[in-house]
């Protein structure tokens, strides 16, 4: 189950096409794209922990287009590299860790009541640790010859989920807008780990001729390297 479905990925990817045709016009190089994308990532961070929550939804948002155009740009341009495929799937970590440090230090310093804090932290850990896993499974899967893009919190909707409320709404009342978010990310997010375990284990137990295609990505995530530089 995606969230997010395919037509609305693919409708999003057409929108900033001409973006990236503008990319690879100026040469732009994919790596860059992905390197200034996570140091808007980490900008947000930043944003979250100083307490500026609605700075910090606006750019989280930012890098997911960021995070999309590098694939798209290296995929048209004829530039995907083993490399830049490492580099992204790399980065993207980079990316998650700082983020949910961020939120976390927010909380730490005062974003919630007290009462709330630990559950707070634990929150924001928990949301890391799966979504770390979500892409290692992910990619630990298509290293098998599997695919595993399914799940109810890929990437695209952790970011989505994360960045569009609290652009708007701040981190509202005492902080219990973002401390839902992450606690809910927490959840969805390990329960996507536990989807795609499930889903791996009936695709590996099927005849070979049987298993099915891989699929196309158009939203922030994490692929085989010749293919992709993209995957949750």
């Amino acid at each position: 189950m995606n969230v997010i479905p395919q037509n609305v990925r693919d409708g999003f990817g057409k929108l900033i096409d001409p973006l990236a045709v503008v990319f690879i016009r100026l040469h732009v190089r994919p790596n860059l794209i992905t390197t200034v994308g996570t140091l808007v990532v980490i900008a947000s961070a930043t944003a979250f922990g100083l307490g500026w929550v609605h700075s910090g939804g606006l750019l989280l948002l930012v890098s997911g287009v960021f995070d999309l155009l590098d694939g798209r740009v290296a995929r048209r341009a004829d530039m995907t590299t083993t490399f830049g495929a490492f580099y992204d799937s790399t980065l993207d970590r980079v990316g998650e860790s700082a983020l949910f440090s961020g939120i976390a230090v927010y909380f730490l310093r005062g974003g919630v009541p007290p009462e709330r804090l630990t559950l707070a932290v634990v929150a924001c850990l928990v949301a890391l640790a799966a979504s770390l896993i979500v892409s290692y499974t992910r990619a630990r899967a298509e290293g098998l010859g599997l695919t595993a893009k399914v799940g109810i919190a890929q990437r695209a909707e952790r970011v989505l989920l994360l960045g569009a409320p609290t652009l708007f709404f701040g981190a509202g009342n005492h902080g219990m807008l973002l401390f839902w978010i992450v606690v809910v990310l927490a959840l969805a997010t390990s329960v996507t780990v536990v989807q795609r375990v499930l889903y791996v284990a009936r695709a590996a137990g099927e005849p070979s001729g049987r298993r099915p295609p891989r699929q196309r990505e158009t939203l922030p995530g994490h692929a085989p390297a010749l293919q992709s530089r993209k995957g949750p």
